[in-house]
């Protein structure tokens, strides 16, 4: 323990290695909201977030946001050393506002998500102006960080075709320009919240769904399964815990009148100790998603000791060490089946394994992952020295 003359010298290094980081959130929502606040809570360095609401909706705020958020930043009257910008932002046109006052400070732009390879629903046709504004947000930042590695290379692999749609200036060498600056760094989890003993009552194995109930998620897909199960005589009982845009749609009233003699929760716990309990009493998680770009409701349900039963593309496979993705990562809906069947039977081991799994995401471990890129971006970039 250090005490006296060892705390204030301790504490003094931390005053002169410590950073201002301006965060700017205009889709202040969902795992935006979460990784923006939560690293603000916890970093070393002093961090400012200006955020708008998701009311505008993601539209809207990926169009006007920079011009409000350049705005607010000049009547917050404040010099950071580094911006981190979300992917709704619109970064290109920010920095052309705030050019005056942010001139000469770095600025990166945090990739949760892309509108150039987001499925899309049948019979849709994707808008590329939003995709352009990712495209070009990258091209103006001096870093680029994507959630997942998967993200990175899904995005990269797809810009040169949307580039190429056009007659002249294609711009490719861009992409290479874009791939030289990025980098990956998962987003921390406030799995803190989700603690408690699990909630076991000694009955049949309960599946969870804690998907969005969309479109990329496949719900459709995940029933089908438990159709498939119930035929095989399988033993086992529901929490559907996601979001659900709709609650009267059809479809999903359908589900849960099917469902309702297995189901232990139909809905969506919008209160964190609710789904916090719902996890701890869950004993499998699956995934039929043909859409995520990272999987934060999957490892909060590992770090609850479930097991994962997931399909083996995204990130997933990056979410599970390889001598484990034959017993829960499936090719296709038979191979979901099987390995479901075999963690029903195999219920009540491995929850310490998927814990220690889900544990690097926590904040922290994942905050001084945070701290020391982004000091390094600051440094790297021109800024002063920040010692890590």
């Amino acid at each position: 323990m250090l005490g006296g003359n060892g705390t204030i010298i301790v504490r003094l290094w931390q005053l002169v290695n410590r950073m201002h980081i301006l965060w700017l959130d205009p889709f202040h929502g969902g795992s935006h909201a979460a990784v923006a606040a939560g690293y603000a809570a916890r970093s070393h360095h002093r961090v400012t977030l200006l955020s708008l609401p998701i009311s505008g909706g993601w539209r809207w705020r990926m169009r006007g946001g920079a011009v409000s958020l350049a705005r607010m930043a000049r009547a917050a009257n404040l010099r950071p050393d580094l911006i981190i910008a979300s992917d709704m932002l619109d970064l290109a046109a920010f920095r052309a506002l705030s050019a005056d006052i942010f001139g000469g400070v770095p600025a990166a732009v945090y990739f949760h998500e892309n509108q150039l390879t987001y499925p899309l629903p049948p019979g849709r046709t994707r808008d590329l102006s939003f995709a352009w504004v990712n495209y070009t947000s990258a091209l103006c930042a001096d870093a680029v960080i994507f959630n997942s590695d998967f993200h990175r290379s899904a995005f990269l692999a797809a810009l040169p075709a949307m580039l190429a749609r056009y007659h002249d200036y294609q711009e490719l060498q861009t992409v290479g320009e874009i791939a030289a600056k990025a980098h990956v760094l998962a987003p921390g989890i406030d799995l803190e919240r989700l603690g408690g003993p699990t909630e076991a009552d000694g009955g049949s194995p309960v599946i969870l769904w804690n998907s969005r109930w969309e479109y990329d998620k496949q719900p459709e897909a995940f029933f089908a399964g438990l159709e498939a199960l119930e035929v095989r005589g399988a033993s086992f009982r529901l929490i559907i815990a996601g979001e659900h845009i709709d609650p009267h749609a059809p479809a999903f009233a359908a589900a849960r009148e099917r469902w309702a003699a297995r189901s232990l929760h139909w809905g969506y716990a919008a209160e964190q100790a609710e789904y916090a309990r719902l996890l701890r009493r869950s004993t499998i998680v699956v995934s039929t998603a043909i859409q995520e770009f990272f999987g934060i409701g999957v490892v909060e349900a590992m770090a609850c000791g479930c097991a994962p039963i997931l399909p083996r593309r995204l990130n997933y496979p990056h979410l599970i060490p390889a001598d484990l993705h034959s017993s829960h990562l499936y090719d296709d809906d038979a191979g979901m089946v099987s390995l479901l069947l075999g963690a029903l039977a195999d219920t009540g081991t491995g929850g310490d394994t998927w814990r220690a799994l889900a544990a690097p995401y926590g904040w922290p471990r994942a905050a001084p992952r945070y701290d020391a890129l982004f000091a390094n971006l600051a440094q790297g970039l021109g800024g002063r020295r920040f010692l890590t």
